[in-house]
């Protein structure tokens, strides 16, 4: 044997001696590291069940199911006039935000897992029996423009996003059925200080 051909068969040696090792060693790495996520797992669930356990606040627990028959009662009981008054439920909503200057879109979501998990939580979220429906008329019509019949920003109500996109559904379905008319109503103006119809050619 040529010491050419030794020295290439040492060098094909040691290359296939690191790639088996490197090949061990990744293979260990993965290993070690679905022993990691393992345990990852294991301690969430545990937390999570910790978690399961805690006591929930009565006022923000949302869990229960309010039907909409009880929503539509609210609206017209004692204990809704005293609470809102005559004003729609978002006339008197304030965000908690950082800074002077408000968000321009609102949040996401006020309730995560049943829960209220903000502080400051939208108008319809904050009030369990506000129930979005389109049999709930009366509560739809307070974020319909009287003027025009648009649907109100929810940079003008405060109500965040999830709610939100149930208020367009509620509204868009209260008008194919019928319970919800969109028609503009006719108003009337007196023209009497610019137009005066006793006067013949209008010359007077």
């Amino acid at each position: 044997m040529s010491i050419v051909s030794l020295g290439l068969h040492r060098t094909v040696g040691s290359l296939w001696t690191g790639l088996i090792n490197k090949g061990f060693t990744l293979r260990n790495l993965s290993v070690t590291n679905s022993f990691r996520s393992a345990e990852a797992v294991g301690q969430i669930a545990e937390e999570g069940d910790g978690t399961s356990q805690r006591e929930i606040d009565p006022s923000k627990d949302r869990t229960r199911i309010i039907p909409v028959e009880t929503s539509i009662r609210y609206l017209e009981s004692k204990a809704y006039k005293e609470t809102y008054g005559s004003n729609p439920v978002w006339k008197l909503y304030r965000r908690n935000h950082k800074g002077q200057i408000p968000p321009q879109k609102t949040r996401k979501l006020c309730i995560r897992n049943g829960v209220i998990s903000t502080g400051s939580p939208c108008p319809i979220c904050r009030d369990e029996y506000l129930i979005l429906d389109y049999r709930n008329v009366k509560l739809l019509k307070q974020f319909i423009s009287e003027y025009n019949g648009e649907i109100l920003s929810y940079q003008k109500t405060g109500i965040c996003q999830r709610k939100y996109r149930e208020l367009l559904v509620a509204i868009y379905k209260a008008k194919d059925f019928g319970t919800i008319t969109f028609d503009v109503p006719l108003r009337y103006y007196d023209y009497s200080e610019w137009y005066k119809p006793d006067c013949e050619d209008h010359q007077c």
